[in-house]
């Protein structure tokens, strides 16, 4: 697990991202591509491992990101690897985590398994391709989402967001 250490008091909290997979990402070399992704929050920055030759590479990388900002988007920029020229850009996408800490803020222990808390639908202002539940499961908050890649041709990245509260936040 990749934690970015960030100096900041006023921390709420760290948000994971697990980075499942691309679908349909755009071809950057002959017939294919080798994906990988940049999770970018702030001056935070990570990214998962490249995937050989997929335009549907399944990553399973799990990516934490200090939250200090709530109104700061979450912002993720896909890339080919390319060994002797620079790095072809296959798109990026961002996504606003208010409606997702919103959630995190309730009362919701007690809950029945699987209970659905809010639901964000696309808009023009965001990138989620179809509607993402939050979902209270297994005692914490999570929300699945496909984000539609902006800037290219074609291509999604579906992921999935935990909320892991840190005990000395001012939130807890």
């Amino acid at each position: 697990m990749a934690v970015n250490p960030i100096s900041s008091m006023n921390m709420m909290g760290l948000l994971r991202i697990r980075i499942k997979r691309g679908i349909n990402l755009a071809i950057r070399d002959i017939k294919s591509s080798d994906p990988y992704v940049i999770v970018r929050l702030g001056k935070q920055k990570l990214r998962t491992r490249i995937i050989k030759k997929s335009l549907n590479p399944e990553w399973h990388e799990d990516l934490t990101l200090c939250v200090t900002d709530p109104d700061e988007p979450v912002k993720l920029f896909v890339y080919d690897h390319d060994t002797f020229t620079p790095d072809d850009k296959m798109g990026d996408a961002e996504f606003d985590i208010k409606p997702f800490l919103e959630a995190v803020k309730m009362n919701l222990e007690g809950l029945p398994e699987g209970t659905i808390i809010t639901k964000v639908r696309p808009n023009r202002a965001n990138c989620i391709a179809e509607e993402s539940s939050i979902i209270w499961k297994d005692g914490k908050v999570t929300q699945n989402m496909f984000l539609r890649l902006r800037n290219v041709e074609s291509g999604e990245i579906e992921l999935q967001l935990q909320w892991i509260d840190v005990p000395s936040s001012p939130s807890s």
